[in-house]
């Protein structure tokens, strides 16, 4: 299963984007009967967040994004139209804030950056095992 949202890339888009998630998660637990986590849940709503606040931030205009569902995992896509390769910074915990690559990192199965011929494009995958 898979779905894909258009975000404006206003104020409301992040919010936006969770709840897409976890309407998303909710269709594959009923029309699927996958089973979904709580863990996963709340993980796929944490990475969206994080991925979709970074397009926002550093690029302008809209944000895509595609979300794939199988037995085994999650997948959440975004796309922005910014070329720049983000990467994840040395651990400080003196730093206020620009922990979110960090944290997609950490709580991810995988994580996977790619130029566009515009903008770039960043897939993570979100176990749907229990005991990931």
């Amino acid at each position: 299963m898979r779905a894909g949202y258009a975000l404006s890339g206003d104020d409301g888009c992040i919010a936006d984007a969770r709840h897409h998630a976890r309407a998303f998660l909710d269709r594959a637990r009923g029309d699927l009967r996958l089973t979904v986590p709580a863990r996963a849940m709340d993980l796929t709503q944490l990475v969206v967040s994080e991925l979709v606040t970074n397009a926002r931030k550093y690029a302008p205009g809209p944000v895509l994004m595609e979300l794939r569902i199988t037995a085994d995992g999650v997948d959440i896509v975004v796309w922005d139209s910014d070329p720049t390769v983000p990467a994840a910074r040395t651990a400080d915990p003196g730093r206020i804030g620009q922990h979110g690559l960090e944290i997609v990192e950490a709580v991810t199965e995988g994580l996977f950056i790619e130029q566009e011929p515009v903008g770039k494009r960043i897939t993570a995958r979100i176990s749907l095992a229990d005991d990931a």
